[in-house]
């Protein structure tokens, strides 16, 4: 016997797909917009269909936008010499948030996976090429996910940008700010370690 009829156990599954969400929060979103919320649902339903309708790709960065460009591409206020890559929109978005970053970005919309299948076509390597051969780029920083698949991602990269005499950097990984070394897994711990800094102008 089904629990729910068809069109709502379709709608439940619908929202299963999201990261992060399990049955049963699938299963309190469902009943949240659905009862007493019509017009919630309604909005929501017509915003998603805008967006898919209307965002797409940055023809430089690959950031969703709803324009050719997205504004950051279009600051030229920002530092066009250096490119951050990272793995996804919300990758870009949390390095932006920091406000410690102001130059540009590619956004890989994934990682290198021969298993998935995902190589650097599906990535557009050719067309990270294209950015450092017309621009004046002279370091790239590497923000790939700290995984095997993350790593041979910034290898791959850093070894094409080795061929455009562009800087590749990577960001550290180690201890957070705050945290207590005990607590610290070894992995982490690990990269700390091999990432350390010199304290202070040492000769």
């Amino acid at each position: 016997m089904k629990k729910f009829s068809p069109i709502l156990q379709d709608l439940i599954e619908a929202f299963k797909q999201l990261p992060g969400i399990g049955i049963k929060s699938a299963q309190r979103i469902v009943f949240h917009l659905l009862q007493d919320n019509t017009k919630k649902a309604l909005v929501l339903a017509e915003t998603l269909n805008n967006s898919l309708v209307s965002v797409k790709e940055c023809k430089m960065c690959r950031m969703y936008s709803e324009e050719e460009l997205c504004e950051i591409c279009k600051d030229n206020k920002r530092d066009q010499n250096i490119l951050c890559i990272v793995e996804s929109p919300a990758d870009l978005i949390a390095l932006e948030n920091t406000m410690q970053f102001n130059g540009r970005y590619f956004v890989l919309m994934g990682h290198l996976s021969p298993i998935d299948g995902i190589g650097p076509d599906e990535l557009k390597i050719n067309q990270l090429e294209e950015l450092f051969d017309l621009n004046p780029i002279n370091e790239i920083i590497i923000a790939t996910s700290p995984t095997v698949d993350g790593e041979a991602t910034a290898t791959y990269i850093a070894s094409i940008a080795k061929n455009f005499n562009i800087k590749a950097t990577r960001i550290a990984y180690g201890v957070p700010f705050g945290g207590e070394i005990e607590y610290v897994d070894s992995n982490t711990l690990i990269q700390a370690i091999l990432n350390r800094n010199t304290i202070g102008n040492q000769n």
